[in-house]
């Protein structure tokens, strides 16, 4: 991973694309904080492919699932 200004990256975007394509993500940054980035097609793809973990623990649509209702709560603690 490497970093360009959006000046440097204006100036020169073959050298931006060169880069990412060599050394992964290009962090583009604008007054100093990081803004974008560039990536190439396969990096991006296998970004888009990658499940989050959420999607791992998604209930399948065909399982029902009905949690039984609290009957008692309980009391407020006595301090």
């Amino acid at each position: 991973m490497s970093t360009m200004s959006a000046r440097e990256f204006n100036q020169d975007v073959s050298a931006a694309k060169r880069a990412a394509a060599e050394d992964g993500p290009l962090f583009i940054t604008d007054r100093g904080e990081s803004a974008f980035v560039l990536l190439t097609v396969h990096d991006y793809e296998r970004l888009a492919e990658q499940r989050s973990v959420a999607d791992w623990l998604q209930l399948d649509e065909e399982i029902e699932f009905e949690p039984p209702r609290l009957e008692s709560f309980p009391r407020a603690a006595d301090l």
